[in-house]
């Protein structure tokens, strides 16, 4: 009989363990039915000792339990409270104190030393026993760390009483180092003792399960509490019967060369030969993690710490990601991602992905439908990425990354539907019911993106209905830009299928807007009228991509209301003016004249400088095509008084600081002929701006070229 440590809520999926398709690392799952964010993982790789037991066991049918206090106990007496740093609350690292006694700085070194290197045989666990023996009898644990100890360790001796009734052979337990003392049966305390403290313990439902488990949630940097710093080393050294050193390089060597880099077989030998070397120095039965890994530093990556990286990331820890059986008990919803995934080609990977998908095939349009609406759900398996503007309207990317934790957000969302499609929806008209508009206006989007018609109706219902409640002007700027997208891009998503009418919603809001505007942008303070300004942006942004003139003109002639109001902080007129002038509704030289106006001499310095600074946002291109402009702004800066000068300075580093290095060099160069010109009274302006003079001879060897590429006949 073996009896293993762990949540006794697993028998019931025990025998998946020796399933072919179970690879491990994989975990076991125990969450609150009524509450599935109550959970609780019991991981495990392959050179866990708890799986090698169970497998060994269930491969010769042998009978086999878990044995712990059950799970349905430790919901019901909630999480062990955190002890401050003044309290008698005292948590014992064994293998820390059996290190110390022994003059290691770290328990995993001596562990190594002492167990990995050495194979002493069966008779090591009575040594182990012995010591635990002792660091118990002379290192004690006070506080509720203490106290779920005993419970744990009564409910175990309270199994293996039951165990020894009713069977006749041996009984080996697999437990945790420090537990083995008091599950040995000449130590027992009397049954009614533990029994005593046992009775009454508070319960909730439960339900148990497997899911996958990646490498680097076994690494004690996840936060996993029961982790281990460096698993595929302990993985390598479970796999490597002998010439553990010489196998390792190897592998590095293999990693590195992966990679690009040169590293030769001499090399690799030399670092076997120091690996081997540090650990005579340092009286170590054989070369451990640290000489491997100084020695890898040494001999494979030239003393750099950058390709030693790679090694601790991808040897070290790994990438490794487990598999559980189809058999393995499923929330509805979870079983519908899977197959999902499973026809769309989509894998869970513990490593971080990019796809892009084309949504103009069935296929790309398919798997953004998935993500978005796993994401809605609170499953965030992939996250937007941004490559640059090569993607268009037709394309999106993600990075696909696969955490363990998702799969008990699943179990959670499963709350909402049994597929992704119904729970999705059901979701987002709970969430719309009680969201705002800046919410409702997000709920649009990622309905129209996640395919889900019933929601988006739901959604702009909701929406249309606060909006007219709606008296705030800024609310409602706020929601133009992400229903211009839906207007604009929706064609995309519904594959011609009717929208809601967001035309005639997007109009009376426009409108509404239009006529508020004013009012809306009066005596602002610094940061609203930041606020306001990326706004007023985003509005125009929103509306150019729509065929609406008529919105256009009625938004245009707002800023033109704006631009021209007297009270308004520069930040909004200066971007209204700028905007008014990309859109051609007014000329270069009628926004020369307002310029001069907001830095006239009457003007405050700094109000001209928040508005400048608000007009040149973009790029150079307006400075570097109109003079005058340029001529204007240069004329205000020498003009700005000293002692305002430093107030106005950061404003101004901080505008031309936007532009691109080539940009502000070209902007100097036109300010200096500008100086240059003024210094000559005028004269040899013309010729410094027509650059250096045109060789007719070299322009006529490249016309040929020219005309071959245009196609020009003759």
């Amino acid at each position: 009989m073996v009896l293993v440590e762990g949540a006794p809520e697993l028998d019931a999926v025990l025998s998946l363990v020796a399933d072919p398709a179970m690879e491990p690392p994989v975990a076991g799952l125990v969450y609150a039915l009524d509450e599935p964010s109550r959970a609780a993982f019991y991981p495990m790789a392959a050179f866990s000792p708890e799986w090698i037991a169970l497998r060994w066991a269930l491969a010769r049918g042998r009978r086999v339990q878990l044995i712990d206090l059950p799970v349905t106990h430790v919901f019901g007496i909630g999480p062990e409270p955190v002890a401050s740093r003044d309290s008698d609350d005292v948590r014992v690292d064994p293998l820390a104190a059996l290190a110390a006694a022994a003059g290691y700085g770290d328990a995993e070194t001596w562990w190594e030393d002492m167990i990995e290197h050495r194979h002493n045989g069966l008779e090591v666990f009575d040594v182990i026993l012995n010591a635990m023996r002792e660091v118990r009898s002379s290192t004690r644990s006070t506080g509720p760390h203490a106290d779920r100890n005993e419970l744990r360790e009564a409910a175990m001796r309270r199994v293996i009483r039951t165990v020894r009734k009713q069977h006749d052979g041996g009984i080996a337990v697999v437990c945790g180092a420090w537990h083995a003392p008091a599950l040995v049966e000449e130590a027992f305390p009397s049954a009614a003792a533990d029994s005593a403290l046992l009775r009454g313990l508070p319960k909730m439902k439960v339900a148990a399960t497997w899911v996958p488990w990646t490498s680097q949630r076994l690494s004690r940097a996840s936060g996993y509490g029961a982790g281990i710093d460096s698993p595929g080393w302990y993985a390598h050294l479970f796999r490597s019967p002998d010439d553990v050193v010489t196998r390792w390089m190897t592998r590095a060597v293999r990693l590195l060369r992966a990679e690009g880099m040169e590293v030769s077989t001499a090399a690799a030998i030399d670092a076997v030969r120091l690996a081997e070397t540090l650990a005579t120095l340092r009286s170590r039965p054989a070369a451990g993690l640290d000489e491997v890994m100084e020695a890898s530093r040494a001999a494979l990556c030239g003393g750099s710490d950058v390709p030693l990286h790679l090694i601790r990331r991808d040897l070290l820890v790994g990438d490794d990601l487990g598999s559980v059986p189809p058999s393995t008990p499923m929330v509805p919803l979870e079983r519908d991602v899977a197959a999902t995934a499973r026809r769309l080609r989509l894998t869970r990977a513990a490593v971080a992905k990019t796809v892009e998908l084309d949504l103009r095939t069935a296929s790309g349009l398919d798997r953004s439908r998935l993500l978005h609406r796993l994401r809605l759900l609170g499953v965030p398996w992939g996250q937007w990425a941004d490559v640059g503007r090569t993607l268009g309207t037709f394309k999106e990317a993600w990075v696909l990354e696969w955490a363990p934790e998702l799969s008990v957000a699943i179990i959670e969302a499963g709350a909402w539907g049994t597929t992704t499609g119904a729970a999705t929806t059901a979701k987002v008209e709970a969430d719309a019911t009680a969201a705002d508009l800046g919410s409702l206006t997000v709920l649009v989007e990622q309905s129209l993106l996640a395919d889900l018609p019933d929601a988006l109706a739901h959604v702009v219902a909701a929406l249309r209905d606060r909006a007219a409640q709606q008296r705030d002007v800024v609310e409602l700027m706020r929601a133009v830009e992400p229903l211009t997208r839906v207007a604009r891009y929706g064609d995309v998503r519904s594959g011609g299928r009717a929208l809601p009418d967001l035309d005639g919603l997007l109009d009376a809001m426009v409108r509404r807007i239009a006529i508020g505007l004013p009012s809306a942008v009066a005596s602002l303070d610094d940061e609203p009228a930041a606020d306001v300004q990326a706004l007023v942006e985003g509005v125009h942004r929103g509306l150019a991509t729509l065929d609406r003139r008529d919105l256009r003109d009625v938004w245009e002639r707002a800023l033109v209301t704006v631009a021209d109001q007297t009270g308004v902080h520069g930040a909004v007129a200066g971007r209204a003016v700028r905007l008014l002038l990309d859109a051609g509704r007014i000329s270069g030289e009628e926004a020369r004249r307002r310029l001069s106006l907001a830095l006239s001499r009457a003007a405050d310095h700094l109000a001209g400088a928040a508005w400048l600074e608000s007009f040149l946002l973009g790029d150079a291109l307006l400075l570097l095509h109109d003079r005058p402009l340029l001529e204007a702004i240069d004329g205000w800066l020498q003009e700005v008084a000293g002692d305002v000068f430093d107030d106005v300075l950061p404003i101004l580093r901080r505008s031309f600081a936007r532009w691109e290095p080539a940009e502000r060099r070209m902007v100097g160069d036109h300010v200096r002929r500008l100086t240059a010109r003024k210094a000559d009274g005028g004269g040899g302006a013309d010729r410094d701006d027509e650059g250096p003079a045109i060789d007719p001879e070299r322009a006529a060897l490249v016309v040929p070229h020219l005309r071959r590429l245009l196609g020009a006949k003759g």
